[in-house]
């Protein structure tokens, strides 16, 4: 947002205020002698500290007094400093100029790179969705070349999809390798919101996006965990007013990743809390579903221009009915869900194949070939979670011959189902893959039809194609030769 060029009181005519009391991240205003601003309308308070304080409206108290909650820290915020209304929302930067940068809520470069040029357009964070009637929907399949992904929970280009997760199963790294794929194969635009990101996280995504050389068709936006709640709340607000500009006027393809949705609903808690709203189920704001329609509305595509949206969820002590999460996922075509049970057993990615989903996954979508192997493929492994507790009380030797032929292709199909990273290979030495969606298909086919039944279970582990697993598995029943074995020293 531009401050130097504001003003001043006399020369616009902006409604000039004083502040009257601080609580943190929240501020009251008094407006003696003019109308109050209006809701969600910005404030810029003239104090003598370099760093620009940004209030946003959000409730009127009284006829002269409001009360705002503050993008920065109001650290020395005094009672009486002045303050400026704009007449408009927060408006920030969009455009060709922000490309390659990383902002922060209101717009501010924060890579320490130049400043923005001065004839950068702007638009306001506050917006509506487009029409229904000039909205469009797509089935045309994107293709991650991540197996689980594309086999069970396909994904659609200008579709919405989320990855919901508990704290350490692996929610950022999916995301990442998402970015790694669609950089590859998608033709456009890409705008990250990082929402109540740890700034390590931050750092280092900025440094792989340079590295990797795909930071020039890319904008960063964050509201950092170390940030005041207004800033988390309206950091995914920044980001889709970014991505609405190259959808509308730019016609271009964008694709909008936020790590992490959760926190915003966090942030909208805290503030809610705040203002002094009464809290609703579980604690949360009694805003919850009207802020999160809000945003995932604004979430759309037109014709011509399509917005991909890939968004991780946190979910608190891995607890799927949280009110936050039944609300989030609620707006998704594709839900994929992580579970700790997966990652304990070392399967990455660690996505439960039952309680994921996608809309897509329709025989008029993907085709009979596709949806008969997905469905053949959950069959399989829902018999063999049925079966778990009796193989653990009684051993397998006590299940029938169908039954003990089903485990032994879900297990296989289990393995074969996990896949190294790319962008893992730097800490775990084992080179990232990526499949086709014809490969992943012809290789679960040949699993549940038997061809793997005298394989090692390891071979299929942690591999790419069938081919792969059956290199693998021609290494390892290879005998040692002779001529091959270490010599022995008397």
């Amino acid at each position: 947002m531009q401050l130097d060029d504001a003003p001043p009181h006399n020369d616009a005519g902006q409604a000039e205020g004083i502040i009257h009391a601080v609580r943190g991240a929240v501020v009251d205003v008094v407006f003696k002698d003019a109308d109050l601003p209006a809701i969600n309308s910005s404030l810029i308070v003239k104090w003598d500290i370099p760093t620009p304080l940004i209030l946003e409206v959000h409730s009127h108290l009284d006829l002269h007094t409001l009360r705002a909650v503050a993008f920065q820290s109001t650290a020395g915020l005094a009672r009486g400093v002045a303050v400026y209304a704009t007449g408009s929302a927060v408006t920030v930067p969009v455009g060709e100029a922000v490309l390659g940068r990383l902002l922060d809520v209101v717009g501010e470069p924060k890579d320490n790179g130049p400043q923005l040029p001065k004839d950068t357009p702007h638009r306001p964070i506050h917006g509506l969705p487009p029409p229904l009637k000039s909205q469009t929907r797509t089935t045309e399949i994107f293709e991650t070349g991540i197996k689980v992904i594309d086999l069970l929970t396909p994904m659609a280009q200008g579709g919405k999809a989320a990855m919901f997760g508990g704290a350490g199963v692996g929610k950022t790294v999916l995301v990442m390798e998402l970015i790694r794929a669609m950089v590859e194969k998608y033709e456009g635009i890409s705008v990250f919101a990082g929402i109540g990101e740890r700034s390590r996280e931050g750092h280092e995504l900025l440094t792989e996006m340079q590295s990797s050389g795909v930071l020039e068709r890319t904008v960063l936006v964050y509201g950092q965990m170390n940030e005041p709640p207004g800033a988390r709340w309206r950091a995914p607000l920044t980001a889709l007013t970014i991505s609405e500009y190259f959808r509308d006027q730019k016609h271009q393809n964008v694709l909008l990743l936020m790590d992490n949705v959760f926190r915003f609903v966090q942030a909208g808690a805290e503030v809610s809390s705040l203002l002094g709203r009464l809290p609703s189920r579980v604690g949360y704001q009694p805003t919850l579903a009207s802020e999160v329609a809000g945003l995932q509305e604004r979430i759309a595509s037109v014709a011509g221009a399509a917005v991909t949206a890939i968004q991780a969820v946190y979910v608190p002590a891995d607890d799927f009915t949280d009110p936050a999460v039944t609300t989030i996922s609620s707006h998704m075509d594709c839900v994929i869900v992580l579970s700790r049970s997966q990652a304990a057993e070392g399967f990455y990615p660690a996505i439960d194949p039952l309680a994921s989903s996608s809309m897509l996954l329709d025989p008029l979508v993907v085709g009979e070939e596709h949806y008969a192997t997905a469905e053949a493929v959950r069959q399989a492994l829902a018999r063999f979670r049925e079966l778990t507790d009796i193989i653990s009380l009684l051993g397998i030797e006590e299940l029938g011959v169908a039954d003990r032929k089903i485990v032994k292709r879900a297990r296989r199909l289990q393995r074969f189902l996990s896949q190294p990273f790319m962008v893992t290979q730097a800490f775990t030495g084992t080179p990232g893959t990526s499949v086709a969606l014809a490969d992943t298909l012809s290789g679960c086919r040949a699993i549940l039809n038997g061809d793997a039944d005298d394989w090692d279970e390891s071979s299929l582990y942690m591999v790419g194609t069938l081919e792969d697993a059956r290199a693998k598995e021609a290494k390892a029943t290879t005998p040692v030769t002779d001529d091959a074995a270490p010599e022995v020293s008397s």
